[in-house]
């Protein structure tokens, strides 16, 4: 065995150990707010080879859960720090930053990534300097355009969680390559597509780490509201030859290996599957949400809501090319 083999069986035995400590000691849970102080509890798990999970709640958003629903995370690595998303608010992301300033001892934030154009990976960019916020360049646009529309139905939706919470578009692109530098250690940064238009995945192969972005969902229905279900289908194929050890959704749980992978996947078959279908049939989009899902979607968060969703988002594309075939 090479010394550089070796190295790397000792990073995922070390990664191996803390899972097996977080899973019997403190497996990441979902956080506990605080409506009355607006605490998000937030709780920082490591996953080994300086990488940490920030849980969010596997729900919809609503003022009881502060609206955060995501996990946000960052690397500790080489004396720097790169944060994976910053969450929904301006609060969110100021209280990441102290819990990432605790853990870390206040080294540098070299990186602040969002994995795509939704509210949740990037509202909380306000705690964090401008010069340090990169995004790709579609989600960069998506930001720009969306943003103003995201603040409004947030505070909405949330209250005094999102006070004080204004836009901040990410200055720096990034164009995604296939080994990319973060705080000093390669890893495979993938543009991909499906869930947006541009879905950034994080893949540490030292690890096994994968950050799934929104092409991944856990026990939880998926969000369509810019999404392409057979790119998304495509992409969730590329994840899986990855063969990652550990992937982080960007809702639900962290699963070990494709498990998570596997059930957005067979849920998006399902999905598309049965939208073809019913437009062939021609029927009304109430019928199809009236019909609803397969029992073992109904446990899934955010049912039904969720799916109805789905449903009213995608179905009318579905509709148009039914009616193009018969033409």
């Amino acid at each position: 065995m090479t010394l550089n083999a070796v190295k790397k069986t000792c990073v995922l035995l070390l990664s191996l150990v803390a899972w097996l400590q977080a899973s019997s000691a403190a497996a990441p849970q979902a956080p506990v707010p605080n409506v009355a102080t607006l605490s998000y509890g937030l709780k920082a798990y490591p996953l080994g080879g300086g990488w940490h999970l920030i849980p969010g709640a596997n729900d919809d958003f609503s003022r009881a859960n502060g609206c955060n629903i995501i996990n946000t995370g960052f690397l500790v690595a080489n004396g720097q720090v790169v944060v994976v998303n910053t969450g929904v608010s301006r609060r969110y992301g100021e209280q990441q930053r102290a819990l990432i300033d605790a853990v870390s001892g206040g080294l540098p934030i070299k990186q602040v990534l969002a994995l795509n154009l939704h509210p949740d990976y990037f509202m909380g960019n306000q705690a964090y300097s401008a010069n340090t916020l990169t995004a790709t360049a579609l989600t960069r646009t998506g930001i720009q355009a969306e943003g103003k529309a995201y603040e409004d139905n947030l505070f909405r939706l949330c209250g005094d969680w999102m006070s004080g919470t204004q836009t901040v578009v990410p200055a720096q692109p990034m164009d995604a390559a296939q080994t990319r530098d973060l705080a000093g250690r390669p890893v495979k940064v993938l543009e991909l597509k499906g869930h947006t238009a541009s879905d950034l995945v994080i893949h540490d192969p030292d690890t096994g780490v994968l950050w799934a972005g929104g092409l991944v969902f856990y026990n939880r229905i998926v969000t369509t509201p810019h999404a392409d279900l057979k790119p998304w289908m495509d992409s969730l194929e590329t994840l899986k030859r990855l063969s990652p050890r550990w992937v982080i959704p960007s809702h639900g749980t962290l699963t070990l290996g494709t498990v998570a992978i596997d059930q957005t996947l067979d849920y998006l078959k399902w999905l598309d599957r049965t939208l073809t279908d019913a437009a062939a049939q021609g029927l009304e989009m109430n019928e199809v949400m009236q019909a609803g899902a397969p029992e073992r979607f109904r446990q899934f968060a955010a049912y039904p809501a969720e799916f109805y969703r789905n449903v009213t988002t995608l179905y009318p594309r579905y509709e148009k090319a039914a009616i193009g075939v018969f033409r």
